[in-house]
């Protein structure tokens, strides 16, 4: 029976369950918090340590859990430059992306 009534979402608990756990193993840890808190710390460092293109392909790559809490938090100043050139004569006021 589904947990969630949703696959999707199943599915990334599921693989998150295994991200934490493989951490857990890997650290001899049995607090599977303790092991969140380490994943958790460790994607934000390497998010703000990134450029931006490469913080989002590396996101991509995760499970939709762990994107999600990749992203927690992400505050980006300089939206406009992000954009490309045809679209910054458009922007009018900056957002929060993430």
């Amino acid at each position: 029976m589904s947990m969630t009534g949703l696959d999707v979402f199943d599915t990334t608990v599921q693989k998150t369950n295994i991200w934490l756990k493989e951490i857990m193993e890997a650290l001899g840890w049995e607090n599977k918090h303790k092991a969140y808190l380490a994943l958790r710390a460790t994607l934000h460092a390497l998010r703000d340590r990134l450029i931006f293109e490469e913080a989002v392909q590396f996101a991509a790559q995760m499970p939709m859990l762990i994107r999600g809490l990749y992203y927690e938090g992400c505050e980006i100043e300089d939206v406009e430059s992000l954009l490309p050139r045809e679209l910054r004569a458009l922007w009018t006021e900056p957002v929060v992306i993430c």
